[in-house]
C-alpha cells in the first residue's frame, strides 16, 4: 500500500493489475477501510484487463484523521441535524468526491470507472457532478441520490448504527458481526467467520470512532442529487439488494431513474452487504464487468 497526497490530505491506496489498462476506482462507505473490498474482488476486476484503485477515505483506516472537534460537538450536531436545523460540518461529500480526484491526480489517471458502496456511492454520485470529464462510468451500490429523509433505515437498523462500539477488541468484533448480520439480507446464509475475520482486520489496521462520526455528518448534510443527476452523459449501473435495511431499494430506485442510461440490477434477498466469496460474490463482480466492458 502507498500514500498519495490529495486534496491537501494523505490518502492511503492500493493497486491491482496494469496502469496502462483503463481504472476502476474502488469506494468505500460509511467506516469501512479499503480492505472492504476483498483483495480477491479486486484481483478478478484486474484480471479481466482493469487497473484496480482502492483506498480509504479521509478520516478512516490509515488516511488522514481530521481532527479538531470532540465527540461531544460531534453528537450535538449530529442531533441539530436530525431535527431539521442548519449546522456547519467539519468536511463534505464534496471534500471527499475532491480528495477522489486529487488521487486520480496523483496517480495521473484522466479518467476512471468510479464505484461507490453506501456512503461510497454517494461519493461516486458527487465525483459524477463535480467530476464530469474525469468519469468513463458510474457504479452506485446500494445508495441513493442524497434526499436523506426519503430513504430511511429500518428503525432497528438506525438504533444499530448509532450504537457506540466497543472500545475493547473482542467486543469490538462482536459488535460489527451483529451489525453486517443485521444488515446482510436473507437471501443467502450469513459468512460468520469471513465477516468476523473483515471486523478483526479492520480494528486491528485503525480503529477511529471519531472519523465514522464526521462523516456521518457529511451524510447528514448531502445535497439531493437528482437534479445533477439527470444531466449526466456517461452510463451507469445501479446495483441494489430488495433486502435492505440501511438504504431501502427505493433509493436504488431513485437513483437509477435519476440518470438519463442506467441500468439497475436488483439482487434478491441482499441487504447492506459486504461481497464476500459466498455472498453474490460473482453476481456483482460478473455485472460490474458486464457494464464496463461496454463503455
Amino acid at each position: 500500500m502507498a500514500i498519495a497526497k490529495s486534496n491537501g490530505i494523505d490518502i492511503e491506496y492500493e493497486t491491482f493489475g496494469n496502469l496502462s489498462d483503463k481504472a476502476i476506482l474502488l469506494i468505500a462507505g460509511l467506516g469501512i477501510q479499503l480492505i472492504v473490498w476483498d483483495s480477491r474482488f479486486c484481483q478478478k476486476l484486474a484480471d479481466n484487463g482493469y487497473y484496480v484503485v482502492r483506498f480509504d477515505n479521509r478520516d478512516i483506516g490509515l488516511s488522514t484523521k481530521c481532527n479538531g472537534m470532540s465527540m461531544q460537538e460531534i453528537m450535538q450536531k449530529m442531533f441539530a441535524l436530525f431535527v431539521g436545523k442548519a449546522e456547519t460540518v467539519p468536511y463534505s461529500l464534496d471534500d471527499m468526491a475532491d480528495d477522489t480526484a486529487g488521487l486520480l491526480d496523483f496517480l495521473n489517471i484522466n479518467k476512471a470507472h468510479v464505484c461507490g458502496m453506501s456512503m461510497g456511492g454517494f461519493i461516486a454520485q458527487t465525483f459524477a457532478v463535480k467530476h464530469p470529464d474525469r468519469i468513463l462510468s458510474l457504479i452506485s451500490i446500494y445508495s441513493h441520490p442524497g434526499e436523506n429523509r426519503a430513504f430511511q433505515p429500518t428503525k432497528e437498523a438506525m438504533e444499530a448504527m448509532l450504537a457506540p462500539a466497543p472500545v475493547e477488541r473482542d467486543g469490538y468484533i462482536e459488535h460489527m458481526t451483529k451489525f453486517f448480520r443485521l444488515a446482510y439480507g436473507n437471501g443467502l446464509p450469513f459468512d460468520q467467520e469471513f465477516h468476523r475475520n473483515l471486523a478483526a482486520n479492520s480494528y486491528d489496521r485503525s480503529f477511529y470512532q471519531d472519523g465514522i462520526a464526521r462523516q456521518y455528518l457529511a451524510i447528514l448534510t448531502q445535497k439531493d442529487r437528482t437534479p445533477y443527476l439527470k444531466n449526466m452523459k456517461v452510463p451507469a449501473l445501479v446495483i441494489h439488494g430488495d433486502d435492505d435495511p440501511l438504504v431501502p431499494l427505493s433509493g436504488g430506485e431513485a437513483t437509477a431513474g435519476a440518470i438519463p442510461v442506467a441500468e439497475l440490477k436488483i439482487i434478491k434477498g441482499m441487504g447492506h452487504a459486504m461481497p464476500s466469496p459466498n455472498a453474490w460474490w460473482e453476481e456483482i463482480s460478473d455485472t460490474i464487468l458486464r457494464h464496463i466492458g461496454n463503455v
